[in-house]
């Protein structure tokens, strides 16, 4: 059976309990103020006739006061259309008691004429039937909230988690791409650094495709994955570039979304070596001193800003901004690229989880 034909059946089961709850009680309680010896025709039908005032208050504000005054906040005409229906409600009672059945229940000694006594008495019978039923409509509408909430959360969560996955597949063929444009740059002239290139980069590819398939991975193996990146990037460049890479502080035991680090530090070999004879640097730093915080930070040399507009324009450091943004809420991450006086840098400071 579908979902809401099921809630349907169920709703209208709650209600015929209700009323049936309802009845049994003011049949009881007519039984016993009246002593009578059996239940006879005149007690059923003044428990009749109360529980259909009932009712009528209960179902008017259920379906019309409720979304057209309250949800609305329209809480002034809300309390007045409310007196208003638990009044017609109350006579309601009285004049079906009083008049109509009078005669044919023989109800002439028992409801003579308008009591007050009983008009307020019923006005209040009618406003607790309506303030429980509220009660209960604002619970089942909670916990409606409560149920649509918790699926649009699973379906973000799904919408994420594809999201997440389609940048991942990005990154591993650019990642893949960057590294054999390296070797294929070396094998043709020769270089002996080609076995040992493919060697660490076939670790790297392990890492990537195996060790990060999770939202989060270790730092210790995310850091792990940089030293041998770095590794890998320093065969092929000259000698002469100055290359400086440290760390400091304990690496703590936390994780880490992966990958984060690899677009910077690619780009910075890549397109931050203008061939400048002596000029050429990079250096790259992490700090692990402020508790459960990193930050990490690279900067190199440029020579033209096209070299710059083409580095910011690349696939990695898009998806490296997309994959912060998903992962990480806006106070966890700080993110600052900046070029000035031909040298290119980098900032991040980043929570741990």
């Amino acid at each position: 059976m579908p979902d809401a034909k099921r809630y349907n059946h169920l709703k209208f089961a709650a209600h015929f309990i209700l009323w049936l709850a309802s009845m049994a009680i003011t049949l009881s309680l007519f039984y016993y103020n009246e002593k009578t010896v059996h239940f006879d025709l005149a007690i059923v039908s003044k428990a009749a006739i109360l529980n259909l005032g009932f009712a009528i208050a209960v179902y008017v504000n259920l379906w019309v006061l409720i979304p057209r005054f309250l949800k609305q906040k329209n809480y002034v005409f809300y309390i007045f259309w409310l007196v208003v229906l638990l009044t017609f409600a109350s006579l309601f009672i009285q004049f079906l008691l009083i008049y109509p059945l009078r005669s044919f229940l023989n109800f002439e000694n028992r409801f003579r004429s308008f009591d007050s006594n009983l008009h307020a008495a019923y006005f209040f019978a009618s406003l607790i039937y309506v303030a429980f039923t509220s009660f209960l409509k604002f619970i089942n509408d909670w916990l409606a909230l409560q149920d649509l909430n918790l699926k649009l959360a699973k379906i973000e969560q799904q919408k994420l988690e594809a999201e997440l996955k389609t940048l991942k597949g990005q990154l591993n063929p650019h990642f893949l791409f960057n590294s054999l444009n390296n070797i294929y740059s070396l094998a043709l002239i020769q270089s002996e650094k080609v076995p040992e290139l493919i060697l660490t980069l076939a670790d790297l590819m392990r890492h990537i495709i195996y060790e990060s398939r999770g939202k989060f991975i270790d730092l210790e193996k995310e850091i792990e994955f940089v030293n041998n990146f770095i590794a890998m990037q320093k065969i092929r460049i000259s000698e002469q570039v100055q290359l400086n890479y440290e760390m400091s502080g304990e690496i703590p035991s936390a994780k880490i979304a992966p990958l984060i680090f690899e677009p910077f530090i690619d780009n910075a070999f890549k397109h931050g070596l203008p061939g400048i004879t002596g000029k050429d640097f990079i250096n790259i730093s992490f700090h692990f001193n402020e508790p459960a915080w990193l930050s990490f930070k690279i900067e190199n040399n440029y020579e033209t800003l096209e070299n710059i507009e083409k580095k910011n324009s690349g696939i990695g450091i898009s998806n490296v901004k997309q994959r912060l943004l998903h992962l990480y809420g806006t106070n966890e991450f700080h993110l600052e690229i900046v070029h000035q006086e031909n040298v290119h840098s980098v900032k991040l400071r980043l929570k741990l989880k």
